[in-house]
């Protein structure tokens, strides 16, 4: 790891100590969400982020609601303890002060479609050929090779290619999304793991590598029970609302106080249920004996079920269901749930600083390091608030050379 970004400035713990990959330094290329959701991770974990972005508009996602007085709270929540510097790579001095970054960067992030970065100038070979330890992920839509490589990639577009919206849905209904850009955070999700890995590799090796992160293909790799039917049995799923597509009763209920759901996936648990429901010969019907019997009279046992649990408020029925050893819960509302007292003893959601804000609330990447210190409140940083600091303190540029830039409109 390079020194110069273990000595440099962002949020550190408050009580010493390092977290977990601290003294990282990773130069962020990309935008929207799927790298940023990368790095912010990263920057979690304690790696110093240098975010690049285009001057005057900066990362695309700064243009995404909602806003506060004109600020994206969507970029704020992706964008936690990075250091934001504009630098417009349309020009010959742009490219050459990202070439310099990326000279003694651990890592270099970057989302562009598949050769954009190597027609810069700053493709993989490039990079490597002035950093060999470099660790270069590369985020796109269909992965830098293969057929669909060139195709624009966005969450929806991903999320109706991957099947999960064939699957998704009430039963005979349209496709339907996912209720949040699964596909992007999925990816990020990869890419944060796949650099940890490429990390700890190096400190073997001692070499980099390039990683290929491509969305299809880290949605797909999500689907367990679809694929597992569809690959060993040529099942193709298809959509059957809040119910799980192979066990009943996995499924939503409603109650005469909302929503509950219940995780019925034994016949132990089933006998259970009919205790609950008062019915306690239910488990021997021959329609419910076995899960295949309560699949093939699923609207008969759903009725049922759904008489016992409209008649009753969901305090009720979910005390009844836990009592008899059923996982069940509310349906909760993101109000709901951040307002819970378990997210507040969790301490999910932190208390960040804004230069122009002040207080803002942000939520971290959720694993809980037992040898990490406290964090210092997280930080959101205003478009190119970094610029001249980074410049000046990576790159050694003095104030004659950074007006110069600035002049030319290069940062």
């Amino acid at each position: 790891m390079n020194q110069a970004s273990a000595n440099s400035s962002g949020a550190r713990p408050q009580n010493g100590g390092r977290r977990p990959i601290e003294g990282v330094r990773v130069l962020d290329l990309s935008r929207v969400m799927s790298g940023p959701y990368c790095s912010s991770m990263l920057a979690d974990l304690g790696a110093d982020v240098v975010k690049v972005e285009m001057p005057g508009r900066g990362d695309e996602g700064r243009a995404f609601g909602p806003y506060r007085d004109g600020e994206s709270t969507y970029f704020m929540m992706l964008n936690r303890d990075k250091k934001s510097v504009t630098i417009d790579m349309k020009t010959p001095e742009g490219l050459e002060l990202v070439r310099r970054l990326a000279k003694t960067a651990d890592v270099l992030l970057e989302n562009f479609r598949p050769g954009v970065m190597d027609r810069l100038g700053l493709g993989y070979e490039a990079v490597c050929a002035i950093n060999p330890s470099i660790v270069y992920a590369s985020i796109s839509g269909f992965g830098q090779e293969g057929p669909l490589r060139d195709l624009p990639a966005f969450d929806l577009v991903i999320q109706a290619m991957s099947g999960l919206m064939s699957l998704t849905g009430p039963r005979g209904g349209p496709a339907t999304a996912v209720g949040e850009s699964v596909a992007d955070v999925a990816t990020g999700m990869f890419a944060a793991f796949g650099i940890v890995a490429a990390l700890f590799q190096r400190t073997q090796t001692g070499e980099g590598q390039h990683l290929d992160v491509s969305m299809l293909d880290s949605l797909m790799a999500m689907q367990l029970t679809g694929l597992s039917r569809q690959l060993h049995f040529g099942d193709t799923p298809k959509p059957v609302g809040n119910r799980h597509p192979v066990t009943y009763p996995v499924d939503s209920f409603p109650t005469a106080t909302g929503d509950v759901v219940m995780v019925c996936f034994s016949d132990a648990a089933f006998r259970g249920l009919g205790k609950a429901m008062g019915r306690p010969g239910l488990a021997d019907d021959p329609r419910f004996r076995t899960n295949a019997d309560r699949n093939r009279h699923e609207g008969e046992l759903r009725e049922l079920i759904s008489g016992w649990t409209g008649g009753l408020p969901a305090e009720e029925v979910l005390a009844a269901l836990r009592d008899a050893g059923i996982p069940a819960a509310p349906v909760w509302d993101l109000a709901t749930l951040a307002a819970s007292e378990h997210v507040a003893a969790r301490g999910l959601v932190a208390e960040g600083r804004h230069a122009r804000f002040g207080a803002v609330p942000l939520v971290r990447q959720p694993v809980k390091f037992s040898a990490a210190p406290a964090d210092a409140a997280p930080t959101t940083p205003l478009l190119g608030e970094h610029t001249e600091a980074v410049l000046a303190g990576e790159l050694g540029l003095d104030a004659a050379e950074i007006a110069a830039l600035r002049a030319k409109a290069v940062i």
